[in-house]
C-alpha cells in the first residue's frame, strides 16, 4: 500500500525517487508520455504538497516545495518538469478568488485523477514583442470567447483542463480555466525536443472557444500574472530544477571516483559547488537571505552545463551511447538556456561562451 508523502524526509520520498530515477530512461520522444510516473506521484501524494491544508493539501513551505522538487528533478527531469506545470494550473485554480473552479477540479486534480497544465508563456516572456496578442479574449454573453493559439504549453494534449492567458482588444488580461474537450480547441501533440520531448510541449490553438465566467481565475486586468492569482515568488523554480539535475550527474561523478584515483579531487570540488549551491536556493526560499533570483539562476546555468558535462567525460565512449544517464543529463542542461530564462542571463552566458567581457548595465530580470 502506497504511502503519501507528508515531508521532505519521509522515507517513502526514497522509495518514490527510486522508481522514478528506474522509470527515467524510458521518456524520450513525444510518443513517451511520462503517465506512469506522473501516476505514481498522484499515489504517493506529491500533487497536494502544494495545496494549503485548508483546500486538502498538505500546506509544505516554499523550503519543503524546493527541498521535495530538487529530490524529483535529481531523479527524474522530465515527469519533474511536468509536474512543475501542472502544480502551475492547480496553484492557480487553488488561488484564484472565484472558487467555480477549485469546487469543479480541484480535487481530482490532487488526486491525480485529472491532468492540468499552463499556457501562459506568451504573457511574460515569449512573443511579447509581436504587434498583436497570439491568444485574443473577446468579450461575451456570460464570458469570453477566445481566439489565437498557446505556443509553449507542456502536455496540452494529454491535459483534462488548460490553464490560460489572454489579452483583450484594450490591453488587458484574463487568466481561465478551459477544459481540453471544450468545441475548438486543437492540442498538438509535442514538438521532437534536443531534450524533453517526452513533455509532449507545443501550441495549443484556440478557435472561438467560450470560457464561461465560472472558469475565470483572475482579470480582465493588466498584466494579470502579476496579481499573485497562485503564482511563486522569487523566480527559483526553473533554478530548483537545475540544480537537481546538477545533484544527479554530481553523484553520477562521485561513483566513478570510488573506482578511479583521478576523478577524487575534481569529485569532491564539483560535490561541495552543488551542495553550496542548494544551501542558497534553500535559504533562499525560506526567507534566510536576500534573494537575488537572476544570480541564482546565472550560476545554476552554468552549473548543471559543467556537472553533465563532467559526468559524460567520466563516463568517456560509454556516455556517448545512446541511453546513458551521462549522455541524457547533457541534453537535458541545454533545456535551461532556453526556457524561461531571462534576457540578461541569456545575454551574459553569450558573452561568457564568446569571450566577450560583461560591462553592460543589463537592468532587473524579470
Amino acid at each position: 500500500m502506497t504511502q503519501p508523502i507528508q515531508h521532505p524526509q519521509d522515507p517513502n520520498l526514497d522509495h518514490l525517487c527510486s522508481a522514478l530515477r528506474d522509470n527515467a530512461p524510458r521518456w524520450s520522444r513525444v510518443s513517451d508520455w511520462p503517465l506512469e510516473s506522473l501516476q505514481l506521484c498522484g499515489r504517493f501524494g506529491v500533487f497536494r504538497w502544494f495545496v494549503s491544508s485548508a483546500q486538502g493539501g498538505y500546506g509544505w513551505s516554499d523550503r519543503e516545495q524546493t527541498e521535495g522538487y530538487l529530490r524529483l528533478a535529481e531523479a527524474d527531469l522530465v515527469t519533474t518538469f511536468v509536474i512543475t506545470q501542472y502544480m502551475g494550473a492547480i496553484r492557480r485554480i487553488a488561488g484564484s478568488t472565484n472558487p467555480h473552479a477549485a469546487e469543479a477540479w480541484l480535487e481530482r486534480l490532487m488526486n491525480g485523477d485529472s491532468f492540468a497544465t499552463v499556457g501562459i508563456s506568451h504573457l511574460t516572456t515569449s512573443r511579447r514583442h509581436l504587434s498583436q496578442p497570439v491568444l485574443k479574449a473577446v468579450r461575451v454573453d456570460e464570458g469570453y470567447q477566445l481566439s489565437g493559439m498557446s505556443p509553449w504549453v507542456t502536455g496540452g494534449t494529454h491535459a483534462d483542463l488548460l490553464v490560460g492567458g489572454a489579452t483583450l482588444d484594450d490591453g488587458r488580461q484574463i487568466l481561465a480555466a478551459v477544459p481540453r474537450e471544450s468545441r475548438g480547441i486543437d492540442a498538438k501533440p509535442g514538438a521532437e525536443l534536443v531534450a524533453l520531448s517526452s513533455s509532449c510541449t507545443d501550441q495549443v490553438m484556440f478557435e472561438d472557444v467560450h470560457v464561461s465566467d465560472a472558469m475565470i481565475l483572475g482579470g480582465p486586468i493588466e498584466n494579470v500574472l502579476q496579481s499573485g492569482i497562485g503564482a511563486r515568488t522569487g523566480g527559483l523554480q526553473t533554478s530548483t530544477l537545475a540544480v537537481g539535475l546538477s545533484m544527479a550527474a554530481a553523484k553520477f561523478l562521485s561513483a566513478e571516483a570510488e573506482k578511479r584515483q583521478d576523478l577524487l579531487e575534481p569529485s569532491a570540488q564539483l560535490m561541495d559547488e552543488v551542495k553550496i549551491l542548494r544551501d542558497t536556493l534553500l535559504a533562499a526560499c525560506s526567507g534566510e537571505v536576500s534573494c537575488d533570483a537572476s544570480e541564482i539562476r546565472g550560476q545554476a546555468n552554468r552549473l548543471v552545463l559543467r556537472s553533465t558535462q563532467a559526468a559524460l567525460m567520466a563516463a568517456k565512449g560509454a556516455g556517448f551511447v545512446d541511453g546513458h544517464p551521462a549522455g541524457r543529463w547533457c541534453q537535458q542542461a541545454l533545456f535551461f538556456l532556453v526556457w524561461s530564462c531571462p534576457q540578461p542571463i541569456s545575454h551574459a552566458h553569450l558573452c561568457e561562451l564568446t569571450n566577450i567581457p560583461l560591462s553592460l548595465d543589463l537592468g532587473p530580470t524579470s
